[in-house]
């Protein structure tokens, strides 16, 4: 087996595994669209496209109920951050829980309510991310343009969004090797 990969310090991080590129290309070659989306995978790939859907409509349940709030529960803006925090939580859980039913399967934490906040200390991480990309590109581009709102928020959800597949899949659902165990 060729593997390709990027290495830390501590040890490598297969970023390309010419088996999982193989099966993705087999699936498209014998048309079997379906394994895309049925059965349980490691294959970081196929992971990976169904968690464009997942994290996809998390951020759908996130910002629906963030508008619905703001707009039509409390009506004001002094609830926005109570909004945006509720909204949070939302869309935080319906990603894992779909997460976990439908991309991740084994875990290495066996503790599901250990599982769930080291999966949401991640997002956190995440959120803090978006918003130190967001005050970055207020403090550099405000005066520049009006549009640093929307070129930070398609930047920093692309990071976010990059942080929270990747983390997620090596630090809590890529299985153990035997060196760790």
């Amino acid at each position: 087996m060729q593997i390709n990969r990027f290495r830390s310090k501590k040890k490598g991080i297969f970023i390309l595994n010419t088996e999982q590129i193989t099966e993705v290309k087999q699936i498209f070659k014998t048309h079997q669209f379906g394994k895309l989306f049925s059965g349980d995978t490691e294959n970081t790939f196929i992971q990976f496209f169904r968690y464009c859907f997942v994290g996809g409509f998390a951020t759908v349940v996130d910002w629906a109920l963030s508008s619905l709030l703001f707009y039509l529960v409390f009506s004001g803006t002094g609830y926005a951050a109570f909004c945006n925090g509720i909204s949070f939580v939302a869309g935080l859980l319906v990603n894992y829980f779909l997460s976990t039913f439908w991309i991740f399967k084994q875990s290495r934490v066996k503790n599901r309510f250990l599982e769930f906040l080291s999966f949401a200390a991640i997002g956190v991480v995440g959120l803090l991310l978006t918003i130190g990309i967001t005050k970055g590109f207020a403090w550099a581009l405000a005066d520049v343009t009006s549009l640093y709102q929307i070129i930070s928020k398609v930047v920093s959800t692309a990071v976010a969004f990059f942080w929270n597949f990747f983390a997620r899949k090596y630090l809590l659902y890529t299985k153990k090797t035997t060196d760790e165990s």
